[in-house]
């Protein structure tokens, strides 16, 4: 169990705020007893210097040795580890046997310090301005999605005591902003091989603690945040098959490279077979690529799911090392060609692209990592694949729907709208060419429509000529950038249709 104190024995406050005097002021009596106060406290406080309690003081109290001859063991993780370190470094101390206690340590922004700098002098009077003792600062950090958080000690030092042995521990946050962006815990302890041991617990039991494991999440950079990486957490999609609109082929080469090598893994390894794979998704704009994706999150059930988009995909070797440390893993990487895109400084030269195809080939044959690639651009990929062979062993085209795609996308964002389906034909006839979000918004123009035709009827039902009004307005010149917007192919037939009849 850990106790926790606040500590305040410091003297007298320094720079204490005096208020200016009026410029008429006289002097009083009363003035007189007030600095012979302030005199006072600071001839005491002078004087007593030596007794304020220090870091180091509490250190040597606790140890009871010759702090001189303890050695420092230090272990260190991104910051962005923060509060898996916090869970391990909380199971770690209520293990039986132990037991500690907290300071939190105050005015540290100003200088580094560390377990080695705090004992190296420890008759030294404490520096009113550097670190101190004082209430421990915690800050919530995510732990899981819908806003949960862990509170996480920023600085304090464990005083732990295990029967004979005694042992402190410095926890001690990245501050990117001081050009510190790692984390760490220093220990020392009266018998060195207990430092160690103690050490090395640590970091074992913040990995077998990690909050990341099995959770859906996404690398992010914070923008006023002098470049420090952020871990968000997502609620894991609920997607069934029957929901994902694709030819049963190429759902089926999905599933086999992604989902059933997850699930004859240890039948795999068995007969000398590699997990690592890499799959790629590319096809035109509105295909259904990252739907395929949260089908696959879905599907995975338990995987750690790691997603880097848009200005994240810099953080490549932040995610695949999460990826590693938390097998099973499946690590998203979506509009891959923007990496393609990023040029260095010689021609032919692609940083971000060559450092992934590097992390890739990295993983051991036993890694159970499957990595998820999605492009509207395959010509920019090809040849830098093509150039390092087997690093994505499946690539799978997603091509615009056909009209039994088409319907079948229509019936399944229908829901429970009623349409009169009399017409469909000449819609789906219509409609080549056409994404999964054009029917989606096709549907909703056309329930919009009927809603609006009936007035306050609370039942919404959709006619054939709701919906073909709905298809020309979206067909209309006028909305050739809605269309691009959606998704509709350039080549995209002009709104012609038989006659019929107008609106009802």
């Amino acid at each position: 169990m850990t106790r926790e104190f606040g500590w305040t024995a410091f003297g007298p406050r320094p720079g204490g705020h005096v208020p200016p005097a009026p410029r008429d002021a006289r002097p009083e009596l009363a003035d007189v007893g007030r600095l012979v106060r302030r005199g006072m406290r600071a001839v005491v406080g002078a004087a007593r210097a030596g007794e304020r309690m220090t870091l180091a003081g509490i250190l040597v109290a606790h140890l009871r040795v010759d702090v001189a001859a303890l050695e420092v063991v230090e272990e260190a993780w991104p910051g962005y580890e923060h509060v898996n370190v916090q869970a391990g470094l909380d199971a770690w101390l209520a293990e039986p046997g132990r037991s500690a206690e907290l300071v939190g340590v105050v005015g540290h922004q100003h200088q580094p310090f560390g377990l080695g700098e705090l004992l190296a002098d420890p008759d030294r009077p404490g520096d009113p301005y550097g670190p101190r003792p004082g209430t421990a600062a915690r800050v919530n950090l995510a732990c899981g999605p819908d806003g949960l958080v862990r509170p996480c000690v920023r600085y304090g030092i464990y005083l732990v005591t295990e029967g004979e042995v005694r042992t402190a521990v410095l926890l001690r946050a990245a501050a990117p902003e001081f050009g510190r962006d790692r984390m760490s815990v220093q220990v020392v302890s009266t018998d060195p091989a207990t430092a160690t041991r103690s050490a090395a617990g640590i970091r074992e039991a913040a990995r077998a603690h990690n909050v990341f494991r099995g959770q859906v999440l996404s690398f992010g950079q914070e923008i006023f945040g002098h470049g420090q990486t952020l871990l968000q957490f997502h609620r894991r999609p609920a997607l069934r098959a029957d929901q994902l609109v694709l030819p049963g082929e190429t759902l089926a080469a999905v599933q086999r490279q992604v989902v059933e090598v997850a699930r004859h893994k240890d039948r795999l390894l068995a007969a000398g077979q590699h997990l690592k794979r890499g799959l790629l998704l590319y096809g035109p704009p509105g295909t259904g690529k990252t739907h395929t994706v949260r089908y696959l999150m879905s599907s995975l059930a338990g995987t750690t799911v790691i997603q880097l988009t848009g200005n994240a995909l810099h953080l490549i070797a932040e995610a695949c090392s999460v990826a590693r440390a938390l097998q099973p893993a499946m690590l998203v990487i979506e509009d891959v060609d923007l990496i393609a895109e990023d040029r260095g400084i010689h021609p032919g030269h692609h940083p971000l692209l060559f450092q992934l195809l590097n992390e890739m080939d990295g993983l051991a044959d036993d890694a159970d990592v499957v990595f998820v690639l999605t492009t509207n651009r395959a010509d920019l990929l090809e040849p830098a694949l093509a150039a390092r062979p087997g690093r994505v062993d499946q690539a799978v085209a997603l091509e615009l729907p056909d009209a039994t795609a088409r319907r079948a996308l229509f019936e399944l964002y229908r829901g429970p709208l009623e349409v009169d389906t009399s017409r469909m034909d000449d819609v789906l006839a219509r409609t080549e060419g056409v994404t999964a979000s054009f029917l989606k918004e096709l549907l909703r123009r056309a329930a919009l429509l009927a809603a609006t035709r009936a007035g306050d009827e609370e039942r919404v039902e959709v006619s054939a000529s709701d919906l073909e009004a709905a298809l020309d307005e979206l067909l209309d010149t006028r909305n050739a950038m809605t269309r691009t917007l959606l998704g509709a192919a350039p080549a995209f037939p002009a709104a012609t249709r038989p006659p019929g009849p107008g609106l009802a």
